[in-house]
């Protein structure tokens, strides 16, 4: 089934978080659905993302040309950031036992990309070309590991959705 990509599926306040939604209803197993469960919805996902989250990508525009081919990295850092920061949200800190899977998931989602990230202003590099959507997600989560973000986060108690606040 085709998903809307609508604004509203971009609330999480980052690309990383907003990802970690696309698990509908995390917490209770009996409605609890995937989005990404159909591998082209992570490019169209992606195309939503570049004009949903143009701020935070500084402009910059996600690519995602081959769904299938990412779908277990994506996934990866998907995963591995919802447990990382939902585990923050109820201890009010990082667990450092999962840094070592979502370090890993992250790295994955770089290990192919070919740009320049993190200058001053453009964390995620120049808005002319475009980025990988994995790339791109890594570099949102890893942003999350900031204090002030950290204590920012909080879940949904309606729907489980991570966000900020």
């Amino acid at each position: 089934m085709t998903v809307s990509w609508t604004p509203h599926r971009f609330t999480g306040g980052l690309l990383a978080l907003d990802t970690a939604n696309t698990v509908v209803l995390r917490g209770d197993p009996q409605k609890t659905f995937d989005r990404f469960k159909d591998p082209a919805e992570i490019a169209r996902f992606a195309d939503a993302a570049s004009v949903f989250r143009a701020a935070e990508l500084g402009g910059r525009r996600l690519e995602a040309p081959f769904p299938d081919k990412i779908a277990p990295v994506v996934l990866a850092i998907r995963e591995t950031t919802d447990r990382l920061f939902r585990r923050a949200v109820s201890k009010g800190a990082v667990t450092t036992g999962d840094l070592p899977g979502f370090l890993k998931a992250c790295a994955e989602g770089l290990a192919d990309s070919r740009t320049e990230i993190g200058a001053p202003g453009r964390p995620f590099g120049d808005p002319a070309t475009p980025i990988a959507f994995e790339a791109a997600l890594a570099v949102s989560a890893l942003s999350l590991l900031q204090a002030d973000t950290v204590a920012r986060l909080r879940i949904c108690p309606n729907c489980s959705w991570l966000f900020l606040d």
